[in-house]
């Protein structure tokens, strides 16, 4: 991937047009890391960039984007002109550019400092036109001028502010900081998709903790979740949750995510208690919230529909707060029970998503080992053994299609499980004894 970006640096050099890698990828690479993807920033003109490569994608040429595709079409590159840009009347997109000669005036219009460096690979040079090495060193997220104006051109970044801070390690500049807060509503202009894809960032980064105690103390954590915000100050039973009210229960489970972690692991960790905060309750015993999976499941499908998530992705997370109590139960479940319980779709994030909760409360790992080592004993096929017997087999010996059929299937099924038929024949003698015609 950085060979393509030198090379397309090269082509727009070797054609007569300065040509930097520009943004994240010039951060990392100061940090000694792998960037995810490179930008390339050029004076070449969109129309100028695409004479230059056979092959382009203008996805984006109204702003000044081109992407340039690599030879085998593994890679692309964004290419960019520069350019600086007037008006954000819709809080996320510039209503106009104007292109520019100058690449000092591109990276005025850019983000952070820690983004706004420009590397020529050729010569290993950097270009800091805004001190972004210095807060690179400092460990600061500085906004590239005036705070209130960079993010009121692009309410996002209130949340890549969040982010880049969460998952470098680093502080938010004060002056940076006192203006989040001030401006947190207005994230609600940002369309839904792109703040849950900032928001599985922050989850999926490494530093999914720090992500949501930033989201909280700059106040964005009410706009964009606040069913989360709601788990703040929520006791728990402290025989069962020593570590605290909901919301410290939750960041625990945040802390100890693993890595890498799926986008439905994170969430399902994150909302698994949703439903605690509106069921809470007081009982002469001790704190209860009945009905809070029932509830948290209703809870976090409205979340994922408002944050426009798959229908993948929003069964899986549903499936994982369904499912997560049902380990109390684990080992007094039947054979039958377990062995369906065991063979749930992705059961391996079940089975660490009750870790978590473990690790993060009562600390007892007695059930995560019982369900690890029964998942390792037993077999596929005897896991999901193939029926002995179908419908047509029922309809065979005098049955009549309708819905006692799937009654007696999944009768038959049961019984094959606990090892109590291993046979056609006894399938079919066991059926009409239990259903008699």
């Amino acid at each position: 991937m950085k060979a393509h970006a030198i090379s397309v640096i090269r082509s727009l050099r070797d054609a007569g047009y300065p040509a930097y890698l520009v943004g994240g990828c010039v951060r990392d690479l100061i940090l000694g890391r792998e960037p995810a993807d490179y930008d390339v920033t050029t004076r070449a003109t969109p129309e100028e960039v695409m004479s230059v490569f056979p092959e382009t994608y203008a996805v984006g040429a109204q702003f000044g984007v081109v992407l340039v595709p690599s030879p085998d079409k593994t890679w692309t590159v964004e290419v960019a002109t520069f350019r600086s840009d007037e008006g954000y009347s819709d809080g996320r997109r510039p209503d106009s550019v104007r292109y520019s000669q100058d690449a000092r005036e591109d990276v005025e219009r850019r983000d952070f400092t820690i983004n706004g460096l420009l590397l020529d690979p050729l010569n290993d040079e950097v270009l800091d036109y805004v001190d972004g090495r210095k807060d690179i060193a400092a460990r600061i997220v500085r906004t590239i001028g005036d705070p209130e104006r960079r993010f009121g051109e692009d309410k996002l970044r209130l949340l890549r502010a969040v982010r880049f801070a969460a998952r470098l390690g680093y502080e938010i500049e004060p002056t940076t900081f006192s203006a989040i807060p001030k401006l947190a509503p207005q994230i609600r202009q940002v369309s839904r998709e792109r703040v849950a894809d900032e928001l599985s960032k922050m989850l999926t980064e490494g530093r999914a903790r720090k992500a949501f105690e930033l989201l909280d103390a700059t106040s964005l954590l009410p706009e964009v979740l606040p069913e989360i915000s709601a788990m703040k100050g929520v006791a728990q039973p402290p025989q069962y949750h020593p570590e605290g009210d909901v919301w410290q229960h939750t960041l625990l489970l945040l802390e100890n995510l693993p890595q890498p972690c799926s986008r439905t692991q994170a969430w399902g960790a994150l909302l698994h208690d949703v439903g605690k905060p509106p069921t809470f309750r007081v009982a002469p015993d001790r704190i209860r919230f009945d009905g809070h999976v029932e509830v948290g499941v209703k809870m976090a499908e409205e979340i994922c529909r408002r944050l426009r998530f798959s229908k993948v992705d929003t069964e899986q997370i549903l499936a994982l707060i369904q499912q997560h109590m049902r380990f109390g139960d684990l080992q007094r479940m039947k054979e039958s029970t377990l062995k369906k319980f065991l063979r749930l779709p992705k059961i391996e994030e079940h089975i660490e998503q009750h870790r978590l909760d473990c690790v993060a409360s009562h600390g007892d790992l007695s059930l995560y080992d019982f369900a690890r080592e029964k998942l390792a004993a037993i077999t596929p096929e005897a896991m999901r053994p193939a029926p002995l017997v179908t419908g047509a087999d029922l309809i065979a010996h005098g049955y009549e299609p309708g819905p006692q059929f799937k009654k007696i299937l999944a009768a038959l099924e049961d019984e094959q499980l606990e090892g109590r038929l291993e046979s056609k024949e006894q399938a079919l003698t066991w059926a009409q004894q239990e259903f008699p015609l």
